[in-house]
Formats: structure tokens, sequence, C-alpha cells
């Protein structure tokens, strides 16, 4: 199994920047693909950014330009620099872990803000 630990998240104002950090532990060889989901209020969990261990990279549209993932796999972690910050960037964000088996572990979910 992989456990995922997230930190990272807060309040900020339109504009500004956040980083968010995903250190993964336990089966760290099984995983294939690390990445970022969003869940907002009354809308349905979409995907962020993911990186694969090849270091293939998807982005959302709508965070394209202003989003970047990266890894540092001497640490087991993921990162998401998220700058220029939107209103509609609000969300929990959840890092997420799959394994070339598809099986998918989550982390526990960090609140991110933007707000005036």
């Amino acid at each position: 199994q992989v456990q995922l630990v997230e930190s990272g998240g807060g309040l900020v104002q339109p504009g500004e920047s956040l980083r968010l950090s995903c250190a993964a532990s336990g089966s760290i060889v099984s995983i294939n693909r690390m990445g970022w989901y969003r869940q907002a209020p009354w809308k349905q969990s979409e995907l962020v950014a993911t990186i694969t261990r090849a270091l293939n990279i998807n982005y959302a549209d709508s965070v394209k330009g202003r989003f970047t993932i990266s890894s540092d796999n001497a640490k087991n972690t993921v990162y998401l620099q998220m700058n220029s910050l939107k209103p509609e960037d609000k969300a929990v964000y959840y890092c997420n872990a799959q394994a070339l088996s598809q099986y998918d572990s989550w982390g526990q979910g960090t609140q991110i803000t933007v707000s005036t």
C-alpha cells in the first residue's frame, strides 16, 4: 500500500501563489503515476495535473501556464506549484498515486481558498 501526506494548502488572494507537496511512503516501487485532483463545492472531482515515472506530464486546460507539477524521487515527493491563482481554483486538492495495476491511493486532501 501507498500512504500519501499532503501539505501546503491555505488562503491566498487572487494572483498569489502556493505550493502543494505530497510525500509518498510504503510501496513506492509500485507507483507509476502521481498527480493532483481537486473538488470544488457542488462540482465533480477533476484532474489538475499528473506526472508519470517517465516524467510524462499532463495538465487540465484550466491550469495550463499557471500550475507546474514536479517530482523529487529522492524524497518520494510530488509538488504542485500554483501561480496566478484565481477564485475558481478554490477547492480541496487531493494527491493521487496510481500503481501499474491501476490501483489508486489518495491523500487526505488540502483546502485551497482564493479570495480577496
